[in-house]
């Protein structure tokens, strides 16, 4: 029982729960914005503001396909929001977070994969480097 105590209490689970809770509380969200604001906007250009009742019969057969259509466009601007509030703010926050931090590898110049700046060798290629401390300054 104690490890699956830890199982449930272990960070990355309810990091995941939390996520999944907001995630589906922000599709919501978004869903209603898109349904709101978006599909009128639509209409005026479009003239159609409920996309959910398009559909095509063929062979006595109905196909909707308005409804993907609306869901289409609920996804692309879902994702359009999630890049631009969340994505691109937290890329920028970290770039500067790391800015001011000392690099702890650097790229093995035969093989161009990363080594730790200390390395003599490389684990990938076992070429032999000179470590950063090491090396002559160049002009």
């Amino acid at each position: 029982m104690g490890g699956f105590k830890k199982f449930l209490i272990r960070g990355n689970l309810v990091d995941l729960a939390v996520a999944f809770v907001v995630g589906a509380a922000f599709a919501g969200l978004v869903k209603d914005f898109a349904t709101s604001f978006i599909a009128p906007l639509i209409a005026l250009f479009g003239g159609e503001p409920d996309y959910t009742k398009l559909a095509v019969t063929i062979n006595g057969t109905r196909f909707p396909y308005g409804v993907f259509l609306t869901s289409a466009i609920t996804f692309f601007i879902t994702a359009l929001i999630v890049y631009f509030v969340v994505v691109l703010p937290t890329t920028k926050l970290i770039e500067r977070l790391d800015r001011n931090k000392d690099a702890t590898t650097r790229e093995c110049p035969q093989c161009l994969s990363d080594i730790p700046i200390k390395a003599r060798r490389c684990a990938h290629c076992t070429v032999e480097v000179v470590p950063t401390a090491e090396a002559p300054a160049q002009a």
